[in-house]
Formats: C-alpha cells, structure tokens, sequence
C-alpha cells in the first residue's frame, strides 16, 4: 500500500458528512491501494455527534481506514490535511436576506481559509459543498493565498448529476450513455445546465431531442430548482445524492475525467468565456494530471448566453456584497 492521504470533513457528523465518511473510508476517492486518516471537524456543540460517527467507522473495520480523528477547532483539523471536504455551512433560515447568509457564511469561511492556508500539507485540494457554495469558495481562497487557485473548488458535480439523470429520464438512455453536460455559472437558481454540447450514445443530444420548449420551461428551470423540489418531498435536503456527488467531483480530481468527457466544477476564471477573471465561476471541466483545466472553443448559443450573463452577474452581486463586509481580502 502507498503512503496514507489526510481527508478532513467540515460538518462531520451532520447529514452530508455521515453519508460522505463512510465512501471516502471504502476507497470510493482514492481507490483499493491508498490508506485514509479521516478528520471529522464539528462544533463543540457537535463533537459528541461526531465522536459517534468515528464509532461506526471503527465498528465497519475498513480495511483503508487508517485512523479517525474529531476536531472542533480547524488548525488541528486541517493540520497536515491532502483534502478537505467543507460540508459545514450555515444555512439559510426563515427571514433571512441574501446578505445576512454570506455574512453568517463568512464569518465560518474567513477564519476556515486562514487556518487551511497555514495548516494544510502543499498538496491539499479542496471543495466547497456547504452553500452559498461558489462565493463560501471564494471567501476561503481570499483566506488562503498561498493556495494556488485550482486548488479550492466549489461543487456543481450534484447539479450535472441531475442535469445528466433528466435528460436520461426524457430520452430513455441510461445515463452512462450521456457524455459532456456542462453547468455554468452559480450554484443557485441562476446556474445554467447546458445540454447543447452533451452527447448520448456519442450524437449530440438535441438529435434526440427536438423540443426547445421542454429545454427552456422544463429542463433548465427543474435542475435549477431540484433541491427544493427534493425538500418538499422529503422534508430535508438532499444528503446522500450531495455526498455521492462529492464523491464523483473529488474521484474524478484525483483519477482524471474519462477520455472524451467533461464534468462540471466551479473554481476561479482564467478569462475564459468572457466570465470575469478571479469568479468562482461552474464550466465544463476536464480533470488531467490532478489538475482541473477549463474546456475551450465552446461555441455558445445567444439563447444558452443569456443565461450565463444572468448567473454570472448573481456571483459577481454576491462577490460585492462579501467584498463590502470585508471578507474577500486581495480579490
């Protein structure tokens, strides 16, 4: 077996967490050879919880896990650390503006950053689950400059996963036959599932489906609000599809994308597609050598870049507002 790799989980003993720990303890990320030390990061008020998840992980005797740890504090969570999940968010609650949330967020991701930036090993990479995803990514990566950009990532993986599992549903493919989705823009409402380059079976998808009204009325507007849609029915969020989406953003980071494909991931602009540099921005996203790279030469519909226009301002509003708080230091 090769040397152990260090995994931190923000918001270890909540939902997401639960489901992610035990995937990530399998080999799920690494793969049957690489060992995991497991840190589980939680609130005081949360450390019991956690404690109770290390049990379970110890009671499943993995023969990958190494060791488990639970932290409340975030130097010794991320002390060492090759990869950091951020589960741990606050979420929105009833009556709460915009303003209040990435304000509330910020205060988590400002001092989270700080303490990655000095803790974590030179090779740690990082992903943004908890929301508001993309600009909680961008308050960490201000925190954490010595960071190189393409190392902290917020996650869209969930939103392509539904994007791909729809367009399976309306042509009746299996989704492993659905290549090349993309997500653009914002983990939000705003963001925008790109079916245009997709293929199936290898032929572009709008041969198969010839119906701009479903696109626009049905397809866009249901990836977008999925979440919610999945709350009404259960009565909570979507945990084990987000973990299991995590799964596929972090796997496909260390293992590379498949040859011909692309899977979508929201880090920092390059320039590319006109999106302002230095936004946490979704593209379509190739993983080579470790490394997330944009996909370039994409030809972009005026229909498809209405949307883009719309979801990339969304961040942009969001960058000003966390800007004017004082929580995006050199952005």
């Amino acid at each position: 077996m090769t040397q152990a790799v260090n995994v931190t989980i923000t918001g270890g003993a909540g939902q997401i967490g639960y489901a992610l720990a035990f995937r990530i303890a399998h080999g799920d990320v690494f793969g049957p050879e690489v060992p995991v030390n497991l840190h589980l990061l939680e609130i005081p008020a949360g450390v019991r919880a956690a404690e109770g998840v290390a049990m379970e992980l110890d009671d499943s005797a993995f023969p990958l896990l190494n060791s488990v740890h639970v932290h409340d504090n975030a130097r010794s969570a991320f002390d060492g650390t090759n990869m950091v999940a951020f589960v741990g968010a606050r979420p929105r609650s009833k009556g709460m503006e915009r303003a209040d949330l990435l304000e509330a967020n910020g205060g988590i991701f400002g001092p989270q950053g700080t303490a990655l930036g000095e803790h974590a090993a030179p090779d740690v990479r990082a992903l943004v689950i908890g929301n508001p995803a993309n600009t909680n990514a961008a308050i960490l990566a201000a925190h954490a400059p010595d960071i190189p950009a393409g190392r902290i990532t917020a996650m869209t993986r969930l939103d392509h996963n539904r994007a791909v599992a729809m367009l399976a549903k309306k042509t009746g493919a299996p989704a492993a036959a659905i290549t090349r989705m993309s997500i653009w823009g914002n983990h939000s409402p705003t963001q925008y599932p790109d079916l245009f380059h997709a293929l199936i079976d290898g032929v572009p998808a709008t041969e198969k489906i010839d119906d701009h009204e479903w696109v626009a009325q049905e397809f866009v507007p249901r990836v977008a609000q999925r979440g919610t849609e999945i709350i009404q029915a259960r009565g909570a969020s979507s945990a084990a599809s987000a973990a299991s989406a995590t799964i596929d953003h972090l796997h496909d980071w260390v293992h590379g994308t498949p040859k011909g494909d692309w899977t979508s991931v929201a880090m920092p602009s390059d320039g590319s597609y006109g999106v302002p540099e230095g936004l946490m921005c979704s593209f379509p996203m190739r993983s080579i050598n470790g490394e997330w790279e944009i996909v370039q030469g994409l030809e972009i519909s005026d229909f498809s870049q209405g949307y883009i226009d719309i979801s990339v301002e969304e961040l942009k509003q969001e960058l000003k507002i966390v800007e004017e708080l004082g929580f995006t230091p050199g952005l």
